[in-house]
Formats: structure tokens, C-alpha cells, sequence
């Protein structure tokens, strides 16, 4: 255990405090950890106490709105609209072992045997890549879906490393049964962690046919370490 030790003059510090709550003021503080260490700004003496990461997931982003309706289109298009938080991680921002959770769903219809293709995204670079997923025969459906993903390394590309695995899942109505479809995705060529990601889910369907739509009402994104 490291201990770092300051000496206080009462001209220096009128109140010391742990969380808000006042100690008995003292002629010295020791501070004792690992990995503790205090310097002089100039203006104040700024003591640093790293710790474990938290085990509680933390909010980033809630969706507020319904997203865009994806219809009779075959661009890949955003499946996520405006809401609290943010989806951005500036540059130099990851650190190995961030790892996070989306959980979204929404509504869809789809052209029997047409196809559907999801990316997790960070701007044009594909995080995790469903490929053509064969679809049934639905009008106004349910569908959620799950990703969680990993940095495994930090740099620029070829240096970075990000895993995915996602599960997106179709409720039929009219049988109560659901089909679902997962995957998993390890970037490490194209990922870029020295550089502003913004993430982002897209939709792309096969064909144009009228019967095709979706749309989100659900997303959040959590930091889970």
C-alpha cells in the first residue's frame, strides 16, 4: 500500500471533509492506497485516489423519441433517434476492458424470404455486422435487440480491437413464437480508438417492396466496465 503524506498549516486548510462530512482538523493528512499520489497545481494541492472500476452500469444514452420509419427502402439508414446522454467517445477515449450494452427494439413488417442487415457502428466503420438475415412474413411485429461489446486493445487501425455479439429477435403474432438470429464480430483492422467514435445501429433491407418497415422506440446504451 502507498501512503502519501501531507503536512497542513491551519493558514493552509480551514476544513478537511470525507464525502461532504467535516474531520477533526489535524496537522497532517495521510492519505493510503495504492497508486495515491498529491501535487501542487499552484492554486491547490490535488490529490489523485485511483480505484477499481465500479461494478454498477452507468447510463449513456436513452432514446426519447421513435426513430425514423425505415420503409420500402434498400439504404442503410440510422435506427436511432435524438435523446439524453451522449454516443460519442472523443479521441483517446476507450480504455482496455470498456465494455457496454445496447438494448433496443421497435416495430416491423417484412416481405416474406426478403432479407435485413444490422450494423453496430462507429461513424463508417461496421463494430459488428449481422449479415442478410432471411425474414417471415410479419405486419406491425415486435422486435428487440442485444448487443454487448468489448475494447480489447487501444491505437489506431490494425492496433485496436473491438469485439461484438449481438441477438435480434422477431415476435410472430399470429403463433406467439419468436425467431431469432445472433452473431459476433471482432474488429481489429478498421477500429480506431485514437480518433472521435460516434456509435450508431443501421437497417438495410433487400428489396423495396411496400411490406418492409422499421423503426426503433427503444435505445439505450449502458458502460458495464
Amino acid at each position: 500500500m502507498a501512503t502519501t503524506t501531507i503536512n497542513v498549516t491551519a493558514q493552509a486548510y480551514d476544513t478537511v471533509q470525507n464525502e461532504g462530512s467535516n474531520l477533526t482538523q489535524r496537522s497532517t493528512i495521510d492519505f493510503i492506497g495504492a497508486g495515491v499520489t498529491a501535487a501542487d497545481n499552484g492554486s491547490k494541492t490535488t490529490v489523485t485516489i485511483p480505484g477499481a472500476p465500479s461494478t454498477v452500469a452507468y447510463g449513456l444514452f436513452a432514446q426519447t423519441a421513435n426513430s425514423p420509419v425505415l420503409t420500402a427502402t434498400t439504404s442503410e439508414l440510422t435506427l436511432i433517434d435524438g435523446g439524453v446522454g451522449s454516443l460519442t467517445v472523443p479521441e483517446n477515449g476507450f480504455s482496455v476492458g470498456d465494455s457496454f450494452r445496447v438494448e433496443m427494439g421497435g416495430v416491423m413488417s417484412a416481405h416474406n424470404n426478403d432479407t435485413i442487415r444490422i450494423r453496430l457502428k462507429a461513424g463508417a466503420v461496421d463494430l459488428g455486422d449481422s449479415g442478410a438475415l432471411t425474414l417471415p412474413q410479419i405486419a406491425n411485429q415486435v422486435w428487440v435487440l442485444s448487443v454487448t461489446f468489448t475494447v480489447r486493445a487501444i491505437g489506431g487501425t490494425g492496433t485496436a480491437s473491438i469485439v461484438s455479439l449481438a441477438q435480434f429477435h422477431i415476435l410472430k403474432k399470429a403463433s406467439g413464437t419468436q425467431q431469432g438470429f445472433a452473431w459476433n464480430t471482432i474488429n481489429s483492422t478498421t477500429f480506431d480508438t485514437t480518433i472521435s467514435n460516434t456509435l450508431n445501429i443501421t437497417a438495410q433491407f433487400s428489396s423495396t417492396n411496400a411490406n418492409n418497415s422499421i423503426y426503433s422506440d427503444i435505445f439505450t446504451l449502458t458502460k458495464t466496465y
